[in-house]
């Protein structure tokens, strides 16, 4: 478990007002410190055609080739269970549907693996390997 502390904001600037502004720009950070750490973005915001599917926030590529699904969590405040504690059952398994979807595109099968980067309290808490689809 990796944490980092977010820079202060910079004076002038605005914090994101909306849910949706909130969660784009906690991509954006996690986005950032996941290349910062090595990782290479494949994809953002991959989602399953058709309804019902899954949606998968960043699908990053480690040097050695793992594959990292990530799902990306904000939270204002670390009540109630936090930002990673926010990615349950039925989560975890849109994700997993998600992940295959998107590997039935791929010639071989690469490594993979799930995780979690949490955005909470001005901090950055990165899970790897946070679940696993078995």
């Amino acid at each position: 478990m990796e944490i980092l502390k977010k820079k202060a904001a910079v004076p002038g600037t605005t914090t994101p007002s909306t849910t949706k502004k909130r969660g784009n720009a906690a991509e954006d950070d996690a986005l950032d410190y996941l290349q910062n750490a090595g990782l290479r973005l494949v994809t953002r915001n991959y989602r399953t055609p058709g309804r019902g599917g899954g949606e998968i926030d960043l699908i990053m590529r480690e040097r050695d080739g793992t594959v990292v699904f990530v799902e990306v969590r904000s939270r204002r405040a670390s009540t109630h269970g936090g930002a990673a504690g926010s990615v349950g059952f039925v989560k975890q398994r849109r994700i997993i549907f998600a992940a295959r979807s998107w590997l039935a595109r791929a010639a071989t099968l690469p490594p993979c693996r799930f995780d979690v980067v949490s955005v909470e309290e001005g901090r950055i808490e990165w899970l790897k390997a946070a679940f696993d689809a078995g």
